[in-house]
Formats: C-alpha cells, structure tokens, sequence
C-alpha cells in the first residue's frame, strides 16, 4: 500500500513557515498569587544589593518601584528631574492613562536615590545604562526575576507584582480606598478595589474565641 507523505507547508515566496511561539502560560499555573508580601519584597532588595556591581542600582530600583507601585515603563522612564530631594518628593508620571501625583520620599529612599546619583552622575535618568541612557523595560524585567531567585522565593516574580504589593499593603493597613485610588494613579476605583478585597482586616472580629 503506498504511503502519502505530507511535505512542510511553504508560503507563497517558497519559504517555510516561521514556527508558532508556545502559548503564554497562565498565571496561575506559574504562582498562587500575583503580589509579594513586604518580607518577600525586603528580602529581594537584600538579594539585589549584594549581588555584583550594580547591587545598589538594582536594590534601589526595586524599592522606587514597590513603594511607589510604578509600572515598568513608568520605572524606566524616570528622570532625575521628577525627584525632589531637597523636598523628598516625587512626582509620579502615570502611564495607561492613570492619573499623575506627588508621592512623599521617605529616608530609605532619600539615602539610596543620593547615593546613586553619586555613581551615576552625568545621566539626566534615575536608572540608566552605563552610557547614561535609560534603561529598558527588559532589563528591569531580569533586574527584578533575578532578584526573586536570589531571595529564594520559588516562584517567577516580574515587577508588576511589585506594583500589586504595594496596593495590597496598603489596603491591609486599613487606608481609605480613595487614597489607595489616588497614590495608584488609577481612575476607576474598581481597580483599587481588588486590593481591599484581598485585606485580610476586613474579616476582623467575625470570630470572638
């Protein structure tokens, strides 16, 4: 009996065509969750501030980017400009049409932000590469899943779930959602809600033992 064999499929200029990606893995299957607590994020900016020559850099960029809860792009695209170091502010420009504010800058970040412009002194960006331009959204991608395995925290982490811790912590403090709202950037308050809905404060006093 003879055999019909199937040749590769060509397109119309006689090539092969380019192999599908695999498709993305869902969340879910990858992690439980999609924020860090504030042990993990501490013990991934220990991790960060030892590992080689750009500890520092690396450390501080993930403390900017959870206690600010900025989105990568947002990140990357911080200028030196934005910082008010005399005033400890910083002015937070929102991307995906989020609303713009000034955020307070506390000790920790003072002390580190002053300490990287020391090493980095000629680049009008907060994180830059070598030669003073800013850096990219990947490289902050591998700054932050890098960080994750030092600290050991058995699971892929990318820097958005930087920018959920930060909403999650707060909410567990029992701060006013609007507030909440307001320091996120976010324009519907649904969006803020996820993480007062996540607080585990909410559930106090439903037992008395």
């Amino acid at each position: 009996m003879s055999r019909v064999i199937q040749l590769p499929q060509t397109s119309k200029t006689g090539k092969s065509p380019e192999p599908r990606p695999p498709k993305r893995v869902p969340n879910a299957e990858v992690r439980s969750r999609e924020y860090l607590t504030p042990a993990e994020v501490e013990a991934m900016i220990a991790a960060a501030k030892g590992a080689g020559r750009y500890g520092h850099r690396d450390a501080t960029l993930i403390l900017l980017t959870y206690r600010h809860a900025l989105r990568v792009s947002e990140l990357a695209a911080l200028r030196r400009d934005q910082v008010d170091l005399e005033q400890g502010t910083l002015h937070v420009n929102r991307l995906k049409n989020g609303t713009p504010s000034v955020h307070p800058l506390r000790g920790p970040e003072l002390r580190a932000l002053r300490k990287l412009y020391r090493e980095y002194p000629d680049s009008p960006y907060i994180f830059s590469t070598e030669r003073g331009g800013p850096m990219t959204t990947s490289t902050v991608r591998k700054i932050v899943a890098r960080a994750g395995e030092l600290a050991g925290l058995g699971f892929p982490v990318h820097p958005h779930m930087l920018r959920h811790a930060t909403g999650y912590y707060l909410a567990s403090k029992g701060h006013d959602p609007r507030a909440i709202q307001a320091y996120l950037g976010h324009r519907n308050i649904q969006h803020t809600c996820r993480y007062t809905e996540l607080a585990p404060g909410r559930f106090n006093g439903f037992w008395s033992d």
